[in-house]
């Protein structure tokens, strides 16, 4: 116990927010000198356009067992002044602990305790909280080959597993209209206030309650003074949806809005960002942890659908099976109370390392020839 705690201080004292590719590399130094001296393999840096991303691959065949995280978090540099690390009656605080430095401590702990790590594959990124644009193609590079992948975002409430995220689409439309004195003579000006409006209003609309979509304007703004007809404006919208079908309907009409005013023109930037993460991709790897977790005495697990995407929606897009929120359990995400609970660090690294172990069993069981019955296990 005493080393997960020690270790998740480690990378929590490290802060590394996602914009700042500075603070990440040195972040992945961390990350990197924890797996060092826990799995005596050094990581492959992966930099993409500035962003450190480390992977470890055991064994010399393809990897079957993707553990899956991000050492980058929300929260701003100097945010440990305001939100210092601590552990106070079995409560372990301070930002990034959650969401998910924890989760990347307990994925080297369980790798750690693997008596063989032939065809694990470890892949910790460093831009997942501003949606992955630098490590989409690694993170489904590294899961094509693999039965499963486990992905250690923080638990839902209670510990929950993660096995149904919505898709997330994100757009942003620019209007362009035309200026001209808001006192003298506003007729001559197009306001783009008032288009963005009117768009505002229509992708609103796409919204379908009943089958969870969620379409929300966020972002906004427009005009340059108070007495100026406004010649632009923008908005940003977030779509949220649990089923391909619906991601491609609101993909489709966002894409086919068209200005309402005269003489106003609109573009539209964006588009899917993350597939859904269905429950069809999860449920057969539920069974195996609820039963594993059984096995060790700390079942029954509980399962949830969760609004919010992660790397997994990625990897289960590709169809891979895929099962999420085995991380730390807490709460808090993002927010001034982000903790984590300190008794149940050492049930999920159990967990998670039983997991692994027996996906890697089920498959050297079902076929004699693949890689992990080849000999050595060490890091390829």
């Amino acid at each position: 116990m005493s080393d997960l705690i020690a270790d998740i201080e480690t990378l929590v004292r490290c802060e590394s927010p996602s914009d700042d590719h500075e603070a990440v590399a040195r972040s992945a130094e961390a990350v990197a000198a924890v797996g060092r001296r826990l799995l005596g393999a050094e990581p492959e840096r992966l930099v993409t356009d500035g962003c450190t991303h480390l992977r470890w691959r055991f064994g010399d065949g393809p990897p079957r067992v993707l553990l899956l995280g991000h050492h980058d978090t929300v929260w701003p540099l100097g945010s440990l002044r305001t939100h210092p690390f601590a552990v106070e009656d079995g409560i372990l605080r301070g930002p990034g602990c959650f969401d998910m430095k924890a989760g990347v401590v307990l994925a080297l702990h369980a790798a750690a305790a693997l008596p063989d790590r032939t065809g694990v594959a470890i892949l910790i990124t460093g831009d997942e909280e501003i949606g992955s644009p630098l490590s989409r193609a690694l993170i489904e590079e590294e899961a094509r080959s693999c039965d499963a992948v486990f992905v250690l975002e923080a638990s839902a409430d209670g510990g929950a597993l993660k096995t149904r995220r919505k898709g997330v689409s994100r757009y942003w439309i620019e209007v362009e209209g035309r200026a001209a004195h808001a006192g003298l003579e506003p007729e001559k000006g197009v306001n783009a206030g008032i288009e963005v409006a009117h768009q505002i209003l229509a992708v609103a609309a796409l919204a379908d309650p009943d089958r969870g979509t969620t379409v929300v304007p966020t972002a906004l703004s427009a005009g340059t003074t108070t007495n100026t007809v406004p010649a632009a404006a923008t908005v940003a919208v977030d779509a949220r949806v649990w089923d391909t079908a619906e991601q491609d309907r609101v993909d489709r009409a966002v894409r086919s809005l068209a200005p309402v005013l005269a003489d106003a023109r609109i573009r539209i930037g964006g588009g899917i960002n993350r597939p859904p993460l269905e429950a069809a991709a999860s449920a057969e790897l539920f069974e195996l942890a609820d039963a594993v977790a059984g096995k060790l005495g700390i079942g029954p697990l509980t399962r949830a659908a969760v609004g919010g995407a992660s790397d997994g929606n990625f990897t289960a897009g590709l169809g891979i099976p895929t099962l999420d929120g085995l991380g730390a359990v807490g709460g808090g995400a993002h927010a001034d109370d982000e903790h984590v609970v300190v008794a149940e660090l050492p049930r999920r690294t159990a967990l998670l390392a039983a997991l692994a172990e027996t996906v890697l069993a089920q498959r050297s069981s079902s076929d004699p020839t693949n890689a992990h019955e080849e000999s050595g296990a060490g890091q390829r």
